[in-house]
Protein backbone atom coordinates (compact mmCIF):
# COMPACT_ATOMS: atom_id res chain seq x y z
CA UNK A 1 0.00 0.00 0.00
CA UNK A 2 2.91 2.43 -0.98
CA UNK A 3 2.47 5.95 -2.51
CA UNK A 4 0.73 8.64 0.57
CA UNK A 5 2.30 11.35 0.86
CA UNK A 6 4.23 12.20 -2.12
CA UNK A 7 4.34 11.17 -6.16
CA UNK A 8 7.61 9.34 -6.51
CA UNK A 9 7.16 8.81 -9.99
CA UNK A 10 7.56 12.11 -10.34
CA UNK A 11 10.57 12.21 -8.60
CA UNK A 12 9.28 14.09 -5.34
CA UNK A 13 11.64 15.83 -3.53
CA UNK A 14 14.84 13.80 -2.02
CA UNK A 15 16.32 13.79 1.33
CA UNK A 16 19.69 13.46 2.11
CA UNK A 17 20.47 10.16 3.93
CA UNK A 18 21.59 10.23 7.47
CA UNK A 19 23.04 7.79 9.70
CA UNK A 20 22.71 4.75 8.19
CA UNK A 21 23.10 6.12 4.69
CA UNK A 22 26.14 6.59 4.71
CA UNK A 23 26.81 2.80 5.38
CA UNK A 24 25.33 2.01 1.99
CA UNK A 25 27.84 4.36 0.01
CA UNK A 26 30.52 1.84 1.79
CA UNK A 27 31.20 3.67 4.95
CA UNK A 28 30.35 1.93 8.74
CA UNK A 29 28.17 4.03 10.59
CA UNK A 30 28.52 5.34 14.24
CA UNK A 31 26.83 2.99 16.72
CA UNK A 32 25.28 4.53 19.90
CA UNK A 33 25.33 0.62 21.37
CA UNK A 34 28.51 -1.08 19.83
CA UNK A 35 27.37 -4.67 21.35
CA UNK A 36 24.40 -4.55 18.78
CA UNK A 37 25.14 -6.09 15.43
CA UNK A 38 25.18 -4.21 12.55
CA UNK A 39 25.25 -4.97 9.18
CA UNK A 40 28.43 -4.85 7.45
CA UNK A 41 27.99 -2.88 3.84
CA UNK A 42 28.46 -5.38 0.87
CA UNK A 43 29.07 -4.04 -3.02
CA UNK A 44 25.92 -2.27 -4.40
CA UNK A 45 22.78 -4.26 -4.80
CA UNK A 46 22.83 -3.73 -8.89
CA UNK A 47 26.80 -4.13 -9.12
CA UNK A 48 29.27 -7.42 -9.49
CA UNK A 49 31.20 -9.36 -6.73
CA UNK A 50 30.67 -12.03 -4.11
CA UNK A 51 27.56 -11.53 -1.71
CA UNK A 52 25.78 -9.18 -4.33
CA UNK A 53 22.08 -10.35 -4.81
CA UNK A 54 21.33 -10.31 -8.74
CA UNK A 55 18.08 -8.92 -10.00
CA UNK A 56 16.26 -7.46 -13.08
CA UNK A 57 16.51 -3.95 -12.96
CA UNK A 58 14.00 -3.33 -15.28
CA UNK A 59 11.38 -5.58 -13.57
CA UNK A 60 11.97 -2.80 -10.32
CA UNK A 61 12.07 -0.15 -12.51
CA UNK A 62 8.72 -1.20 -14.51
CA UNK A 63 7.13 -2.64 -10.98
CA UNK A 64 4.47 -0.41 -9.77
CA UNK A 65 5.40 1.42 -6.45
CA UNK A 66 6.80 4.91 -4.64
CA UNK A 67 10.54 3.56 -3.27
CA UNK A 68 13.09 5.38 -3.95
CA UNK A 69 16.25 3.33 -5.09
CA UNK A 70 18.62 4.25 -1.87
CA UNK A 71 15.40 3.14 -0.03
CA UNK A 72 15.42 -0.15 -1.57
CA UNK A 73 18.90 -0.73 -1.38
CA UNK A 74 18.51 -0.19 2.74
CA UNK A 75 15.56 -2.77 2.95
CA UNK A 76 17.97 -5.44 0.75
CA UNK A 77 20.57 -5.30 2.65
CA UNK A 78 18.57 -4.88 6.30
CA UNK A 79 16.66 -8.06 4.95
CA UNK A 80 19.75 -9.83 3.72
CA UNK A 81 21.41 -9.24 7.19
CA UNK A 82 18.74 -10.17 9.52
CA UNK A 83 16.78 -12.73 7.69
CA UNK A 84 20.26 -15.42 8.88
CA UNK A 85 18.36 -15.18 12.74
CA UNK A 86 14.67 -15.10 11.87
CA UNK A 87 11.73 -14.46 9.12
CA UNK A 88 11.15 -10.86 8.32
CA UNK A 89 8.10 -9.14 7.72
CA UNK A 90 6.56 -6.41 5.55
CA UNK A 91 2.98 -4.42 5.56
CA UNK A 92 1.87 -2.93 2.97
CA UNK A 93 3.43 -5.06 -0.49
CA UNK A 94 0.91 -2.95 -3.05
CA UNK A 95 2.36 -3.93 -6.20
CA UNK A 96 5.70 -6.00 -5.19
CA UNK A 97 8.44 -2.94 -5.35
CA UNK A 98 9.28 -3.02 -1.78
CA UNK A 99 8.83 -7.57 -1.85
CA UNK A 100 11.38 -7.70 -4.73
CA UNK A 101 13.69 -5.36 -2.24
CA UNK A 102 13.07 -7.46 0.70
CA UNK A 103 12.77 -10.82 -0.96
CA UNK A 104 16.14 -10.68 -3.11
CA UNK A 105 17.92 -9.91 0.75
CA UNK A 106 15.79 -12.88 2.45
CA UNK A 107 16.53 -15.40 -0.46
CA UNK A 108 20.18 -14.93 -0.12
CA UNK A 109 20.58 -16.37 3.27
CA UNK A 110 17.48 -19.01 2.54
CA UNK A 111 15.37 -16.52 4.85
CA UNK A 112 11.67 -16.19 4.35
CA UNK A 113 9.82 -12.77 3.80
CA UNK A 114 5.70 -12.40 5.23
CA UNK A 115 4.43 -10.16 3.14
CA UNK A 116 0.69 -8.63 4.83
CA UNK A 117 -1.86 -6.39 2.16
CA UNK A 118 -5.70 -6.56 2.00
CA UNK A 119 -4.24 -5.62 -1.41
CA UNK A 120 -7.67 -3.16 -1.70
CA UNK A 121 -5.24 0.21 -1.93
CA UNK A 122 -4.66 2.48 0.79
CA UNK A 123 -7.18 5.82 1.55
CA UNK A 124 -5.23 7.65 -1.69
CA UNK A 125 -5.12 4.97 -4.14
CA UNK A 126 -8.83 4.62 -4.11
CA UNK A 127 -11.12 5.78 -7.09
CA UNK A 128 -11.56 9.39 -7.27
CA UNK A 129 -8.18 9.59 -5.08
CA UNK A 130 -4.71 11.61 -6.50
CA UNK A 131 -2.55 8.11 -6.39
CA UNK A 132 -5.45 5.70 -8.17
CA UNK A 133 -4.00 3.68 -10.68
CA UNK A 134 -7.38 2.83 -13.11
CA UNK A 135 -5.04 -0.51 -14.61
CA UNK A 136 -5.70 -1.53 -10.56
CA UNK A 137 -9.30 -1.26 -10.85
CA UNK A 138 -11.08 -4.96 -10.53
CA UNK A 139 -13.82 -4.89 -13.94
CA UNK A 140 -16.17 -6.78 -12.18
CA UNK A 141 -15.97 -5.37 -8.41
CA UNK A 142 -14.66 -1.57 -9.20
CA UNK A 143 -12.61 -2.16 -6.63
CA UNK A 144 -9.00 -1.03 -6.46
CA UNK A 145 -7.00 -5.03 -6.34
CA UNK A 146 -3.45 -5.34 -6.26
CA UNK A 147 -3.19 -8.82 -5.67
CA UNK A 148 -2.93 -10.26 -9.36
CA UNK A 149 0.13 -7.44 -10.27
CA UNK A 150 1.86 -8.85 -6.89
CA UNK A 151 1.63 -12.75 -7.72
CA UNK A 152 3.20 -12.24 -11.22
CA UNK A 153 6.03 -9.68 -9.72
CA UNK A 154 6.82 -12.34 -7.51
CA UNK A 155 6.62 -14.84 -10.24
CA UNK A 156 8.79 -12.77 -12.53
CA UNK A 157 11.44 -12.26 -9.99
CA UNK A 158 11.47 -15.96 -8.68
CA UNK A 159 10.69 -15.23 -5.37
CA UNK A 160 7.81 -17.80 -4.97
CA UNK A 161 9.21 -19.80 -2.64
CA UNK A 162 10.67 -16.78 -0.53
CA UNK A 163 7.97 -14.66 -0.34
CA UNK A 164 4.83 -15.69 1.85
CA UNK A 165 1.45 -13.16 0.62
CA UNK A 166 -0.97 -13.02 3.36
CA UNK A 167 -4.12 -11.15 2.13
CA UNK A 168 -5.14 -9.64 5.10
CA UNK A 169 -5.72 -6.24 6.78
CA UNK A 170 -2.24 -6.39 9.38
CA UNK A 171 -4.42 -6.56 12.99
CA UNK A 172 -6.28 -9.75 11.76
CA UNK A 173 -2.89 -11.76 10.97
CA UNK A 174 -1.50 -10.31 14.12
CA UNK A 175 -4.05 -11.20 16.51
CA UNK A 176 -2.91 -15.04 16.07
CA UNK A 177 0.79 -14.36 15.19
CA UNK A 178 3.59 -15.91 17.73
CA UNK A 179 6.73 -15.51 15.83
CA UNK A 180 9.76 -13.77 16.61
CA UNK A 181 10.68 -11.22 13.39
CA UNK A 182 13.69 -10.10 12.77
CA UNK A 183 13.13 -6.94 10.58
CA UNK A 184 9.04 -5.75 10.09
CA UNK A 185 8.88 -3.10 7.33
CA UNK A 186 5.58 -0.67 8.37
CA UNK A 187 4.59 0.76 4.86
CA UNK A 188 0.60 0.32 5.00
CA UNK A 189 -2.52 2.67 5.43
CA UNK A 190 -0.80 6.25 6.17
CA UNK A 191 -4.18 7.60 8.47
CA UNK A 192 -2.69 7.90 12.06
CA UNK A 193 -5.16 5.26 13.18
CA UNK A 194 -3.54 2.94 10.51
CA UNK A 195 -0.44 3.52 11.02
CA UNK A 196 -0.42 3.09 14.58
CA UNK A 197 -3.06 -0.09 14.46
CA UNK A 198 0.27 -1.92 12.19
CA UNK A 199 2.90 -0.32 14.84
CA UNK A 200 1.13 -1.44 17.88
CA UNK A 201 0.21 -4.88 16.70
CA UNK A 202 3.68 -5.35 15.20
CA UNK A 203 6.41 -4.13 17.42
CA UNK A 204 6.38 -6.13 19.72
CA UNK A 205 6.90 -9.14 17.73
CA UNK A 206 10.22 -7.91 16.92
CA UNK A 207 12.79 -9.46 18.41
CA UNK A 208 16.11 -8.60 20.24
CA UNK A 209 19.08 -6.89 17.41
CA UNK A 210 16.18 -6.93 14.67
CA UNK A 211 14.86 -4.19 12.79
CA UNK A 212 11.96 -1.91 12.62
CA UNK A 213 11.66 0.00 9.52
CA UNK A 214 9.22 2.69 8.95
CA UNK A 215 8.43 4.51 5.22
CA UNK A 216 7.55 8.15 4.00
CA UNK A 217 9.13 9.66 7.26
CA UNK A 218 8.52 13.74 6.55
CA UNK A 219 9.53 16.21 8.98
CA UNK A 220 7.79 19.32 7.28
CA UNK A 221 3.94 18.03 6.90
CA UNK A 222 4.27 20.35 3.52
CA UNK A 223 6.02 17.02 2.00
CA UNK A 224 3.86 14.46 3.49
CA UNK A 225 1.80 12.91 6.10
CA UNK A 226 2.74 12.91 9.20
CA UNK A 227 1.38 9.45 10.54
CA UNK A 228 4.85 7.36 9.83
CA UNK A 229 6.60 10.54 11.47
CA UNK A 230 3.97 9.83 14.42
CA UNK A 231 4.96 6.23 15.04
CA UNK A 232 8.63 6.64 14.46
CA UNK A 233 8.90 9.69 17.64
CA UNK A 234 6.59 6.47 19.57
CA UNK A 235 9.04 3.61 18.86
CA UNK A 236 12.15 6.20 19.93
CA UNK A 237 10.65 7.34 23.04
CA UNK A 238 9.89 3.87 23.69
CA UNK A 239 13.08 3.07 24.93
CA UNK A 240 12.58 -0.27 23.48
CA UNK A 241 14.47 1.05 20.25
CA UNK A 242 18.17 2.42 19.15
CA UNK A 243 17.37 5.14 16.19
CA UNK A 244 19.69 4.10 13.62
CA UNK A 245 19.24 7.07 11.77
CA UNK A 246 17.39 7.54 7.85
CA UNK A 247 17.48 6.85 4.55
CA UNK A 248 15.95 9.51 2.36
CA UNK A 249 12.52 9.22 3.98
CA UNK A 250 13.03 5.28 5.34
CA UNK A 251 13.41 5.46 9.29
CA UNK A 252 15.46 2.48 10.74
CA UNK A 253 15.35 1.18 13.78
CA UNK A 254 16.60 -1.56 15.71
CA UNK A 255 15.21 -3.33 18.88
CA UNK A 256 17.57 -3.07 21.83
CA UNK A 257 19.47 -5.84 23.49
CA UNK A 258 18.64 -6.68 27.11
CA UNK A 259 21.33 -4.76 29.20
CA UNK A 260 22.10 -2.15 26.89
CA UNK A 261 20.84 1.11 28.15
CA UNK A 262 19.42 4.45 25.96
CA UNK A 263 22.34 7.01 25.51
CA UNK A 264 20.39 9.51 26.66
CA UNK A 265 19.11 7.68 29.93
CA UNK A 266 19.66 10.26 32.82
CA UNK A 267 22.32 9.61 35.10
Amino acid sequence: MHGAGRDRRAGGRSKTARGFGAQLRGHAIESKSPAIPIPIAHPTFYGNGPGVTHLDTDLIERTKGFLDPEEGQALHDLAREASSRGPCLEIGSYCGKSSLFLGAGCRAKGGVLFSIDHHRGNEEQQPGEAYCDPDLIDARTGRIDTFKTFRQTLEAAGLEDTVVPIVSPSRVVARAWATPLSLVFIDGGHTFEAAFTDYNAWAGHIMPGGYLLIHDIFFDPAEGGQAPRHIYELACRSGLFEDRGLVQTLAVLQRRIGGHLPADLPL
